[in-house]
């Protein structure tokens, strides 16, 4: 295995579009590294970049000890897996994992002894005599995966590997593609549009947007520390309510509602006093906001009141959706501005609650996990 060094990596096409500011990021020896970001966003370019599938525009490359910028695919020492499995239909399962080792020119019982070895790593011993044809999706991706294996590279580039398949299938296989790598210690970088698979997969993730590196970082803290308002509001399912308002003394105001600030809050966040008198970014996650019925002396200064438009029951908890009377903001494009003085909202409820569409309801926060941004910059007010 090697580490991979991405150093202001630049990509610009003949036609003048810019694909990849600057991008620079060190992969570890034997890390699980995840880039996610919208469609568009650059990452499957930054994948084909490392993987030499296209050519670097600037900056450099280094795949271990080595700067790799003009150096062949091939001889990249890497393996890839792709979204469509790419398998050869007339060929067994045996012949497809181990077609790369034979162009090779690997003697045909070390071929034989990696295949079964990877076929019994993937549960595909029984398969081996088939065509891709005879087996599930879930089946030809681990036959993909196996001829990754049994090249023995030094990393693995994935680009969306799960998304052929369905929603069951794909928690199954992240689960195994995890596991497997963490068996094999292989330095990997996988590619997703998915935030969940990102966060459940990598042991850091690189957030992008229009080319540029948002943040990386572990999972939690990307959810717990987003950089700006972008990477807030793509980390998280339902996506963080986000507010223009202003800070008055102790207090936050959404619109006319007023939610109290913890000294906590101050504490982990010493900057934010010098914003009083003037206005921020509010962000609330849906899981932080609870039906107050339910709650036993509840503080008045938590409560937001609202509409509800309508609720999703998912068992375990009710996504509702609902307007407040305030402003939203858009996490994407800092001159829009989506809802005017009747805001959407949504909020995860516990499944006791009683609350239906066209109800006025009562809303509790939990207020020491306020996010804040700055309205201009719209980074984080962390420090």
């Amino acid at each position: 295995m090697a580490a991979i060094a991405l150093d202001n990596i630049e990509k610009v096409y003949a036609n003048g579009f810019h694909a990849i500011h600057e991008l620079s990021l060190d992969v570890a020896e034997g890390e699980f590294l995840v880039l996610v970001g919208p469609s568009g966003c650059g990452k499957s370019t930054a994948l084909r970049m490392i993987a030499g599938l296209e050519d670097i525009s600037g900056g450099s490359l280094r795949i271990g000890d080595q700067v790799v910028n003009h150096v062949e695919p091939k001889d990249r020492d890497i393996a890839m897996v792709f979204q469509n499995y790419a398998l050869y239909p007339h060929m067994s399962v045996a012949d497809n994992i181990g077609f790369s080792l034979k162009l090779a020119k690997t003697p045909k019982s070390e071929i034989k002894r990696r295949v079964n070895e990877a076929a019994q790593i993937l549960e595909l011993t029984e398969q081996l005599d088939k065509k891709p044809g005879q087996l599930s999706g879930g089946q030809r991706q681990r036959v993909a995966m196996g001829r990754a294996i049994v090249r023995q590279p030094s990393a693995f580039l994935m680009d969306e590997p799960l998304s052929n398949l369905d929603a069951k299938l794909r928690v199954q296989m992240r689960a195994e593609i995890s596991q497997l790598q963490k068996q094999l210690g292989v330095t990997t970088i996988y590619v997703t549009h998915d935030q969940i698979e990102a966060m459940t997969m990598g042991d850091r993730v690189a957030v992008l947007k229009d080319g540029h590196l948002q943040q990386v970082d572990t999972p939690q803290d990307l959810y717990d520390r987003p950089a700006n308002v972008f990477v807030a509001a793509f980390i998280g399912s339902p996506s963080m309510n986000l507010f223009e308002a202003t800070i008055s003394d102790g207090v936050v105001n959404i619109g006319e509602q007023q939610i109290k600030i913890p000294e906590t809050v101050f504490a982990q966040r010493p900057s934010l006093k010098n914003y009083n008198g003037k206005p921020v970014i509010v962000g609330l996650r849906p899981e932080d906001l609870n039906d107050a019925e339910l709650i036993e002396d509840v503080d008045e200064g938590t409560l937001l009141r609202g509409t509800v438009k309508l609720t999703e029951s998912l068992g375990s908890e009710i996504v509702v959706h609902c307007t407040l009377d305030a402003t939203t903001v858009d996490p994407g494009d800092p001159d829009a501005v989506d809802d005017v003085g009747d805001a959407n909202t949504v909020a995860r409820f516990d499944p006791r609650s009683k609350v239906r569409a066209g109800d006025g309801v009562v809303m509790a926060l939990t207020t020491d996990k306020l996010h804040f941004f700055d309205p201009e910059e719209r980074h984080s007010i962390l420090d």
